[in-house]
């Protein structure tokens, strides 16, 4: 069994799960399936947002940046590393739209 298959998330999604995991208090104060929530209704959200050039243009970047941290408010995530979580998150989106555009 694979990694994405013990979580039950997609490969996008695990990219997304990684970045908010990779803060010990979320997953101690917010647990595996809320994170997985996240990560599951963050890749939905920037697959929607994103454009072909959105990495080059920085009022697109603005506004995924303003939609990453709601989500994160929304489900609770600490205050305190939100912004690592939001750059974290950005950056995976990056690293994978590639494929997204089609």
């Amino acid at each position: 069994m694979t990694r994405d298959e013990a979580l039950g998330l997609k490969p996008d999604e695990i990219a997304f799960y990684d970045a908010l995991a990779n803060n010990e208090s979320a997953v101690r104060e917010l647990g595996d399936d809320i994170l997985k929530k996240i990560a599951v209704e963050i890749t939905e959200k920037l697959r929607e947002s994103t454009t072909v050039d959105w990495q080059v243009r920085e009022s697109v970047r603005a506004k995924l940046r303003i939609l990453v941290r709601r989500t994160l408010q929304k489900w609770k995530y600490p205050p305190d590393k939100q912004a690592d979580a939001v750059d974290l998150v950005l950056k995976q989106a990056e690293a994978l739209c590639g494929g997204w555009s089609e």
